[in-house]
Formats: C-alpha cells, sequence, structure tokens
C-alpha cells in the first residue's frame, strides 16, 4: 500500500526517493504513528516532502489515496489467533431454558467497550465460557456459541441472527436478473409506473394530425408522423442483501429480473440491512468499491423514483444509533441517512418482503414503517401495484385490507 502511495506522487510531479520511501517505513516500524490517522498524515509528510510548494499538491494526492482510512476503525488494527475461534469436534447445542437465562450485554457501545478490555488482556484460547473471545459458549464474542447480543468472530455463517457486529469479511451475491418469471404479474403490476413521452424520430403516423392536415389541404393527403411514446420513468433501487434477506433471494431476483425488463433508465444499489454513508454495485467487491451514499445522490437528480427493497429485520440500534451498523462504526444513525435519501427523492417507497401479518412483531420494521410515513408495501402483486400507484402520489400511504 505504501509502495503504490509513493508511485502515486512520483507520477504526479512530487520529487520522492527510494531513500525517503523507506525513512517513512522505518518511523511506521518504530511505532511513531502509534494508530494515529494525524500522527501518519504528519510523518509521511515530514519524511516525503522537502520543499513547501508541494505541500498543497501533498494535501491533494494524500486526501485521495487514504481518503478512506478514517473509517477504519482502531480495533481493527489488532489480530485474533485463528486457534482461538478454532470449532471442537462436537458442536454445543443450547437448550431453550438455556437460551433464556443468558442476558444481553447492554447494547452496541457496552459491547465494543467490554470487546477493547478484552483484546488488552486475553492471552489464549478460551471454549464454552461466558466471558472472553472464544467458541461454544455463552460470550458475547466469538463463534459457535450463543448470546442474544454479541459480536460473532470466526464463523462462516449465521445461526441464531443475533449479532450485533460481524468482525468477519463476508460475501454476498449479485442478484440475477436472468431469471425467468413463472407468470407475467410481477412486470405487470411494475407497468403501474409509467411515464409516456414521445420523443425521438417519427416513426408512426399521427392519425389526428393527417386528418387535419389532409383537410386543410382539400382532401389531399397529407401523412403526419409522430415519435413513439416511450416509457421514460427513471428508478433508482436500492437492494437489501445478505443476513435475513437470504430467505427471499427469488423474490428478490424476481422482482430485480422485472424491473430490468420495464424499467429502461433503470439504476440500482446494494446496501446491509439499512443505509448508511456508502452502498455498492458488486457485491463481490463491495468491500473495495464503494459508492458514498452523497455521491449517489449527487450522480442522480431528483427525477428519480426510489424504491428501497428489504425486510428491515433488524436490531432497532441499526438504525438510530450512531456505530450501530452490524459490519462497521458508522458515524452517523442509518435513520438520518434515510431522511436525506427521501429529502433528495421525494417519490418513494420501501418494498417489505415479509407479509404484512408479520409485520408488528418485529420492533425494527415499525420504525421503518414510521420513518418512511407508512410507504411501505409488501412484496406481492397487489402491494407491488399500490407501490406503483405510491409512486406518483407522494401522500399515499399502505393500508392493510
Amino acid at each position: 500500500m505504501f509502495l503504490n502511495f509513493f508511485l502515486l506522487l512520483k507520477q504526479n510531479g512530487i520529487p520522492v526517493t527510494l531513500k525517503e520511501h523507506l525513512m517513512l517505513l522505518e518511523a511506521l516500524k518504530s511505532g511513531a504513528a502509534n494508530y494515529s490517522i494525524d500522527n501518519f498524515y504528519a510523518i509521511s509528510k515530514a519524511a516525503l516532502i522537502k520543499h513547501e510548494k508541494y505541500l498543497d499538491q501533498f494535501d491533494v494526492l494524500f486526501g485521495f489515496f487514504f481518503r478512506d482510512l478514517d473509517k477504519i476503525p482502531v480495533d481493527k488494527f489488532f489480530t485474533i489467533p485463528a486457534e482461538w475461534l478454532k470449532k471442537g469436534l462436537e458442536e454445543r447445542t443450547f437448550s431453550e431454558e438455556e437460551k433464556a437465562s443468558i442476558e444481553a450485554m447492554g447494547g452496541i457501545e457496552a459491547l465494543m467497550e467490554r470487546f477493547r478490555e478484552l483484546l488488552e488482556k486475553q492471552n489464549e484460547k478460551h471454549e464454552g465460557g461466558d466471558t472472553y473471545i472464544g467458541t461454544q459458549g455463552t460470550s458475547p464474542y466469538g463463534a459457535y456459541g450463543y448470546n442474544p447480543e454479541g459480536i460473532r468472530i470466526g464463523q462462516n455463517e449465521s445461526r441464531n441472527k443475533s449479532a450485533a457486529k460481524v468482525w468477519d469479511k463476508r460475501q454476498y451475491k449479485n442478484l440475477d436478473d436472468n431469471v425467468e418469471l413463472d407468470t407475467r404479474t410481477m412486470k405487470m403490476a411494475l407497468k403501474r409506473l409509467r411515464i409516456l413521452t414521445r420523443e425521438g424520430k417519427d416513426e408512426e403516423v399521427d392519425i389526428d394530425h393527417t386528418i387535419k392536415k389532409t383537410s386543410e389541404n382539400a382532401g389531399i393527403l397529407d401523412i403526419q408522423m409522430t415519435p413513439k411514446k416511450k416509457n421514460t420513468v427513471k428508478v433508482l433501487m436500492l437492494f437489501d442483501i445478505g443476513g435475513s434477506m437470504d430467505s427471499y433471494i427469488r423474490q428478490c431476483e424476481q422482482l430485480f429480473s422485472a424491473a430490468k425488463y420495464e424499467f429502461k433508465h433503470l439504476e440500482y444499489y446494494y446496501f446491509h440491512n439499512f443505509t448508511y454513508e456508502y452502498m455498492w454495485k458488486d457485491n463481490q467487491r463491495r468491500h473495495t468499491e464503494r459508492i458514498l451514499t452523497n455521491e449517489l445522490m449527487n450522480k442522480y437528480n431528483r427525477d428519480y423514483k426510489l424504491i428501497f427493497v428489504g425486510d428491515a429485520t433488524m436490531a432497532t440500534y441499526e438504525i438510530n444509533s450512531i456505530n450501530g451498523s452490524v459490519e462497521h462504526n458508522n458515524n452517523e444513525a442509518g435513520s438520518t441517512w434515510l431522511h436525506r435519501l427521501r429529502e433528495h427523492y421525494p417519490y418513494n417507497v420501501w418494498l417489505n418482503p415479509t407479509l404484512p401479518e408479520y409485520w408488528d412483531f418485529t420492533a425494527s420494521i415499525g420504525i421503518t414503517r414510521q420513518l418512511m410515513d407508512d410507504r411501505m408495501f409488501p412484496l406481492t402483486i397487489a402491494g407491488l401495484s399500490k407501490a406503483m400507484k405510491a409512486l406518483k402520489d407522494k401522500k399515499m400511504k399502505f393500508e392493510e385490507e
């Protein structure tokens, strides 16, 4: 990484040398930066820049190359030995009585604070315990155990869907837009969102205008042509991917396939659980190729109709709290970003694949519905039809029949 930064400076006309680069590496190796971004910036500038005329250019290039550095929590510089997280030969099972007796830590802040303490104190593997980072226990930290609210580390998939944060780098699959639908009903429902205009070259006969011109021309045929009517609606779809949404992959693929067929101006991005400061286009590259939500709003103007697709099922602090995201430390609450998106795109709806009769049993769905001003619709044919109508009416709300 530092070699690439060195080359970037050199390619942009800053006269850095290998000696200065090695000097920077020695300073970092000695611990001078101490995981501080400000310290790292000061050391880099002192080691690499020898003339004040290059200071401004260095600042621009530093900001570009390390633009995501301040989003990496200090905790991630610590490493946890793989042996601590290795599963035993027989996986432990927990009875409902045991699960009921385990108390949650009490929120994401308490979890993270205790986690930092354990990283400093723990020096060996723990298995079946209730305190330290380990496996097959009731501690909030580790793998293959149970806790109603914890940080999952070293486990390849969810078991109880209760993790407050997931330490591992998870991979999600992109939605398949080539799925053949069993029926045409989903496409027919999407057709309700149509804004037809005539654009382009003249391709079809304008009957009314032809009759008028022929009459004015004493009965001599005067054919008048007009452009074809085309659906010019622009749609931005944001898909929740991974976790509890895995149960609805088939429905989402059907929706995605139908939307790509029906809307010629369709843009789409993915998020996980709730909207935060960035999204991504390709799930295989979501850790390296992201788009900032602010940039997304600048890229696509207010003419776009915004459709969220997700089950809105998560811990409530993922919506309302700073650092509430299950996968990263967000500086602003998810609800703040949802509000900004709705302000920017006034015509918006939320499609939920969970049936409405189950919505009242999940607190996060209720919060999301409130944030959406009850513009949440089920991902059924009837719900989809109502959602398309709502995208033409900013005041329309979902009402159960």
